[in-house]
């Protein structure tokens, strides 16, 4: 904490919060309930409670302020600007959440008769005609719940249609060194040996050294595109003539599809399967472990393997199949009941509202925005690569060389300006990496305000001020943690001093 160290440890309207078993006043209530009654213990098979099972009493504005200071030390896309890369923290839209929260949408069971949320049932399907429509490919696995369970999807789609066909051998795939981290993960959760194929100067695949690596063995190739550098593959179509001819199939990480919607359809570029993240593309909340979803999109080469369930148009409405129907041979399920149905209503609610030409408009405007940083950036940062970006702008450290400054020291220094880092040390082929997405939310008065800061910072640490940097952050709740220790040996567990 720079200068003098308040009484109270507050900072202002920063206070200082303990956890909420730290504030445990025995006795406290936040709502009176009356004495229970007689207990039989016999039915907790003569177990009885030794002691408090360790829950803080606390009083009712005790917990309401308790949480209300958590929340304004959370920093969030409705906060401030989030320049995340190959993230897309993006706004989600007040109306979508508004449609997701109608009493017939929100509180539907999934265990219902099936006649009785035919409205639920169209959701689904009218989202799943759009993404079909967006991507040029014929079927869809709706119910993965992230982008890397779509992933897997996908590959599992891949590796059932290999040995369909008798060639179960094929367990070899091919992989960019750029790739998200998730892709060789799901590819070796499949059954996969990854191969990684490394970029060119031009942080583009390799082309000769992917084709060096194709054999009878291949069974597919997993690219992103956008790719990770933030960077359009160029020659996908050569790529996916020289897969597709050595017996292998397309994957396509979609995760960088918010640069593209409304503008290329996956299916012309020879794409056999891709995961959607709506929470990217569609604007639906933004992962935490819960409220993700990762459609994966198929060719009609692989579509017969889908796994279940998906709604179809039978002759009593739309029906859910939840098992191997004529011309199908599922994989499958990936997921309990029928995928993330909140998200799915925000999603559809989104393109409904946006329309293909706001859809078109959108990605255009996030392209615009990342090439606007990229080219304010560049005289006092160093882009990686020459020419134009998508809808991210790469930076490396070489613009830190001398100054005792690292990525990390320039990411922590931001913090203390009111602004969470860019993605840093991302993607690692880029030494230093500062990857920065404004999405095409942004205006141009924000991206300003944000170009003039890392600009100002830029400066301070070329003029030699390392020392400063190495102290950020100072006007943070926490400082600089432990984050290596924090990794390896977390503290899962409260426990009170003796």
């Amino acid at each position: 904490m720079s200068g003098q160290p308040t009484l109270s440890g507050n900072r202002g309207l920063q206070i200082e919060e303990k956890l909420i078993f730290e504030m445990d006043n025995p006795g406290s209530v936040a709502v009176d309930l009356p004495e229970p009654g007689p207990i039989d213990l016999d039915r907790m098979g003569g177990v009885a409670r030794r002691g408090r099972i360790g829950l803080p009493d606390l009083s009712e504005p005790q917990v309401v302020r308790h949480f209300t200071r958590l929340s304004q030390k959370n920093y969030g896309i409705d906060s401030g600007f989030y320049p995340l890369g190959s993230c897309t923290m993006k706004h989600n839209p007040r109306l979508s959440e508004k449609m997701a929260r109608l009493p017939g949408l929100a509180d539907l069971h999934p265990l219902q008769p099936q006649k009785t949320v035919q409205g639920a049932l169209e959701v689904i399907d009218s989202l799943a005609f759009w993404l079909k429509e967006l991507t040029g490919l014929p079927a869809i696995a709706m119910s993965p719940a992230a982008g890397a369970h779509g992933e897997w999807c996908g590959l599992m789609a891949i590796r059932a249609a290999h040995e369909d066909r008798g060639e179960g051998h094929r367990r070899r795939m091919l992989v960019p060194e750029s790739a998200h981290g998730t892709n060789p993960a799901s590819a070796a959760m499949c059954g996969f040996t990854v191969d990684p194929i490394p970029a060119k100067d031009n942080g583009r695949v390799d082309l000769d050294a992917m084709k060096a690596k194709l054999g009878p063995d291949v069974a597919g190739l997993m690219l992103t595109n956008p790719n990770t550098c933030g960077l359009f593959e160029s020659e996908i179509i050569e790529i996916a003539a020289a897969i597709h001819g050595a017996g292998g199939y397309f994957y396509c990480d979609g995760a960088n599809f918010n640069a593209i919607v409304g503008r290329v359809r996956v299916a012309d570029l020879g794409i056999d399967c891709m995961h959607i993240n709506l929470h990217k593309t569609f604007s639906t909340p933004h992962g935490g472990g819960g409220p993700g979803a990762g459609p994966t999109v198929l060719s009609a080469a692989l579509a017969p393997y889908a796994p279940v369930p998906y709604v179809v148009h039978g002759p009593q409405g739309l029906e859910l199949v939840e098992g191997a129907r004529e011309g199908a041979k599922p994989f499958g399920r990936v997921k309990g009941f029928h995928g993330q149905f909140g998200v799915f209503v925000r999603a559809l609610a989104y393109i409904a509202s946006m329309g293909a030409d706001g859809l078109r408009q959108a990605s255009g405007d996030a392209v615009l925005n990342a090439n606007y940083l990229q080219a304010s950036l560049s005289d006092a940062l160093t882009a990686s690569f020459d020419g134009p970006c998508m809808h991210e702008a790469l930076f490396d450290d070489r613009f830190l060389k001398d100054t005792g400054v690292t990525t990390l020291d320039f990411a922590k220094a931001l913090i203390d300006e009111g602004y969470h880092p860019m993605t840093m040390y991302f993607p690692l082929v880029v030494h230093g990496a500062l990857l920065m997405e404004p999405t095409e939310t942004e205006s141009r008065e924000t991206l300003d305000q944000f170009i003039a800061v890392v600009k100002g910072l830029a400066g301070r640490a070329k003029a030699g001020a390392a020392e400063d940097f190495k102290a950020a952050p100072r006007l943070t709740p926490r400082r600089r943690l432990d984050e290596t220790l924090a990794a390896r040996a977390p503290v899962l567990r409260w426990k009170a001093s003796t």
